[in-house]
């Protein structure tokens, strides 16, 4: 059955507020599944895990059923799932977790195609213990993350690699397979944020090659909650617990606070969200995911093109990044505007998009020098009128 756009506008009363919404990397919009599980939850969820009475073993399942819908989604096990408030928060916690002997004599490798919560706290970590840093970076032609670069970049000393699956502002897809299979010969962790490319593609951690997968419920229409997944998750076991409750056990460990029930709840509705964009998807919850975003993939891909060659007619606008691997997020500078006026102009018209989003990537690709980027990105109920919308709105700058 082909994706119906129709049916899953459906699915988002928000949509009815008359505006064009062009910015997922700040959030994509929740569905209404979502917020009444949120709303709900946090009627009826207040009570933290852990007691034996009926409110607090609701609240222990729901955190069960949260470990287990990340698994789902990411294609790994419940029982290496860590949840948290945010990306920055389980890498930081990762990289306080790991022995310090992990650093001694050590490097870690970082891309400037990652957002700052892959990048902030490995640079913090390899500060205080001596690492060295080494970057890899963007094709300027492509805006893609070349994996040929990781076999000079790794070595027997290499502790970390972090690396991203798609770039949030220029789209482009990274084989992380590639790059995976480089760190294992090396005995490096390699932690993948796949936070960008999980509302698009079908994720499944084993394939990747990744140790540790990043997702950030926020970005598929979720509750602003994270989760790190463990493809191994014995793995977790020479860590140091980060709980502060020293009964912690499993993925508990590494948790410092349980997060409240009513987001652990919308976590639960957003993954069963995404499973059910396709209405002909059957089987269990895994087998739909991976019909349905199989699905909002091949959609995405074809709208994407209509943006990318529609805006190219544009004279004056200039796409950063041409990589045909990719998913729906395209930056451009216009010339002889700056993408903060871009941006204005854009929101005249009903359009939301984003302005000068912080990207080590579009910096090293001169962005700045053209008065900075914008950046849009369509979700799966984005259509071909509001990509035309886009383009006159933009003509109108000329």
């Amino acid at each position: 059955m082909a994706f119906d756009v129709a049916h899953v506008r459906g699915l988002f009363p928000s949509l009815g507020d008359g505006w064009i919404h062009l910015d997922p990397q700040v959030g994509m919009l929740i569905p209404d599944s979502v917020a009444t599980a949120v709303s709900t939850g946090f009627r009826n969820l207040s009570t933290a895990p852990g007691g034996e009475y009926p409110a607090a073993r609701a609240a222990a399942d729901t955190v069960d059923q949260a470990r287990r819908a990340v698994a789902d989604l990411v294609g790994g096990d419940p029982a290496g799932v860590i949840l948290g408030s945010s990306r920055s928060a389980l890498v930081a916690g990762l990289t306080e977790a790991l022995p310090v002997s992990t650093w001694f004599g050590a490097n870690v490798v970082l891309s400037r195609q990652d957002d700052e919560p892959n990048i902030v706290p490995w640079l913090r970590v390899a500060d205080i213990h001596g690492a060295q840093t080494r970057w890899a970076e963007v094709d300027v032609e492509t805006g893609s993350l070349p994996s040929w670069q990781y076999r000079e970049l790794i070595d027997e000393r290499t502790a970390v690699v972090a690396v991203t699956l798609a770039s949030s502002t220029m789209g482009a897809v990274t084989d992380v397979s590639a790059i995976a299979t480089q760190a294992r010969q090396a005995g490096a962790l390699v932690v993948v944020d796949a936070t960008s490319a999980a509302p698009y593609l079908p994720l499944d951690i084993a394939e990747l090659g990744a140790d540790v997968l990043l997702v950030s419920a926020e970005r598929w229409g979720g509750p602003r909650v994270a989760a790190m997944a463990f493809r191994d998750p014995t793995a977790m076991r020479p860590l140091r617990t980060l709980s502060m409750n020293p009964r912690a056990e499993g993925p508990a460990r590494l948790e410092p606070e349980p997060l409240q029930g009513g987001l652990l709840a919308g976590l639960v509705a957003s993954v069963e969200h995404l499973a059910s964009l396709d209405e002909s998807a059957i089987g269990r919850r895994r087998a739909r995911l991976v019909t349905a975003l199989g699905g909002v993939a091949e959609y995405m891909q074809r709208l994407t093109v209509y943006l990318m060659t529609t805006v190219q007619h544009l004279n004056q606008v200039n796409l950063i990044g041409t990589a045909d691997d990719r998913i729906p997020a395209v930056s451009f500078t216009f010339d002889g505007v700056g993408a903060d006026k871009v941006v204005r102009r854009l929101a005249d018209n009903g359009i939301c998009a984003l302005a000068d989003v912080p990207s080590r990537a579009l910096v090293r690709m001169g962005a700045p020098d053209f008065g900075g980027a914008v950046t849009v990105g369509l979700g799966p109920y984005s259509t071909p009128y509001e990509v035309d919308h886009l383009v006159r709105a933009l003509g109108s700058l000329g």
